[in-house]
């Protein structure tokens, strides 16, 4: 005789129920740091930055001590207007990388935002956090929170490297000097700064190649064409127009010279490139808002 089972026991068995999590802006933040750190391109870019900064900085402490021997030299550095701008100092050597870094720190801006959207991963996070806005904030704030690390690290690296060669020319860094000090820590504010303006305008362009080649135009071209002009025509407007450039207005906060009149103030320049980032991550916003994925 045959016997058949009980239904309750042949029925399948009811799936487990899985524990829900809201999805708070510390998970999005946890998670967007994931996304970064496991990153290959992340490794590089942030090694490069490192050794771009302390190579750059040894080149330009080997030049002043060198000047510090060659009266003529040192004589035609100090007639210079970009150098009189900059300063000569040893904190000019120590932060002189950053003009180079900046392009690195822009392009680990740009794959933050970028990438997702090349891949169309950024639909899965966008499913994941519907509100959008938390994906954002968190790109930025993982993006400027590692700039500030390297550019730290950087700059304690290139500090100790060039210590025994500025202190041979006697160009040792001034920790009681305000403008030393300030150039320092504008050096780590204008980095950071620049990473955010790469991961807003990743945010509007949606395409890797694109914002990369706007920002390096914004960065590196447009500064360099309006130096030019300037240099061989008194247009008052191409002065003005030069001054407001982001990076030329930004990267004041990071001198130790005496302040030309085509020029904005350290702090006044720095609030310029500021105020480019607000407007551009503004409109990021309401971009990354309205936008489909």
């Amino acid at each position: 005789m045959t016997t058949t089972a009980p239904a309750a026991a042949t029925a399948a068995a009811p799936p487990r129920p899985t524990l829900a999590r809201p999805v708070s802006f510390g998970r999005v933040l946890r998670s967007e740091w994931v996304k970064l750190r496991t990153l290959r391109s992340s490794l590089w870019t942030a090694l490069l930055t490192v050794v771009v900064m302390v190579g750059l900085a040894l080149m330009m402490a080997g030049l002043l001590n060198t000047a510090a021997d060659e009266p003529e030299m040192q004589q035609g550095m100090a007639q210079d207007p970009g150098l009189q701008a900059i300063g000569l100092t040893g904190t000019t050597a120590v932060v002189f990388g950053y003009s180079f870094a900046q392009l690195v720190i822009a392009v680990l801006g740009a794959l933050t935002m970028t990438s997702e959207h090349s891949t169309g991963m950024i639909r899965a996070t966008f499913a994941a956090v519907p509100r959008r806005l938390p994906v954002l904030w968190a790109k930025l704030l993982v993006v400027a929170a590692v700039t500030a690390a390297l550019a730290v690290v950087a700059l304690a690296l290139a500090y100790l490297a060039t210590m025994p060669i500025l202190d041979a020319a006697g160009l040792e860094v001034d920790w009681s000097d305000g403008d030393q000090v300030r150039a320092l820590a504008g050096c780590v504010l204008y980095l950071v700064t620049i990473g955010a303006l790469a991961v807003g305008v990743g945010a509007l362009l949606r395409h890797t190649a694109g914002t990369i080649f706007t920002l390096v135009a914004a960065l590196f071209v447009l500064p360099l064409i309006f130096s030019i002009v300037t240099s061989v025509s008194d247009a008052a407007w191409a002065e003005w127009v030069n001054k407001l450039l982001p990076s030329v207005a930004g990267e004041r906060v990071i001198s130790t010279g005496v302040t030309p009149d085509t020029l904005l103030e350290p702090w006044t320049g720095y609030a310029v490139l500021a105020g480019y980032t607000v407007v551009v991550l503004v409109a990021a916003a309401v971009a990354v808002r309205r936008r489909d994925a």
